[in-house]
């Protein structure tokens, strides 16, 4: 059985915060998930928790989406994303990438920066994988039912693209079994929780009813 726990935002900050910098001298986070779980706004909201933190500094977030070369690169974009963002952060340097424009199907010529600050979120389907597993601070895992992350990913994005959707989800089920990305992850979030809390400030946690006890943050700390 699988037991939910309301957590703050501000509690995982800290953790990540004492957490030891694997990523050179930089704290690497992934936020994995399947599509439509809600891994882009918890991400953010860890960011800004971090920024409320004394000394903490908000941290760059970079959504492995803006890194795609469309439907087809959806597993195949890491080596971009170690050479533009990942290698340089890692040696103490600035790092930036190009955001795919998926409007004119091609990378945009202005790059977005990425500064090698103490911490670094990197959020989308794979950013946890194993290959970059010992460089990770902290690995979040945001999952949702099936049938709720596509009714989201169809409102934000149009019934037009059903078909390459539903190509994207086989997809993304066959890495994380093979990948065994979920059962590796430090923190599993229920990205449709039925708990009262206030998101902004609190996630759920799922975890097993023997790890519930402590928790990272706690309600209502």
């Amino acid at each position: 059985m699988t037991v939910a726990v309301v957590e703050a935002y501000a509690g995982l900050a800290r953790r990540v915060l004492a957490g030891p910098a694997r990523l050179g001298r930089t704290r690497l986070v992934a936020v994995d998930g399947p599509s439509g779980a809600g891994k882009s706004v918890f991400a953010t909201r860890l960011a800004d928790a971090v920024a409320a933190l004394p000394g903490g500094g908000r941290p760059p977030v970079v959504r492995t989406d803006d890194l795609l070369d469309g439907w087809d690169d959806q597993l195949t974009f890491w080596p971009r994303l170690e050479e533009w963002v990942l290698a340089p952060v890692r040696a103490g340097r600035p790092g930036g990438y190009r955001r795919y424009s998926w409007v004119r199907r091609t990378f945009l010529d202005r790059p977005v920066p990425v500064p090698a600050g103490p911490v670094l979120i990197v959020e989308g389907v794979s950013a946890a994988r194993a290959q970059v597993r010992p460089e990770l601070t902290l690995s979040v895992f945001v999952t949702a039912p099936a049938g709720l992350r596509l009714a989201r990913a169809l409102v934000r994005d149009g019934a037009e693209i059903l078909p390459e959707l539903r190509r994207w989800h086989a997809g993304e089920r066959a890495h994380f079994a093979a990948d065994g990305t979920e059962p590796a992850a430090d923190v599993v979030v229920d990205g449709a929780p039925d708990l009262p809390h206030d998101p902004a400030r609190y996630y759920v946690r799922r975890c097993a009813p023997a790890a519930s006890a402590g928790g990272l943050g706690g309600w209502p700390r």
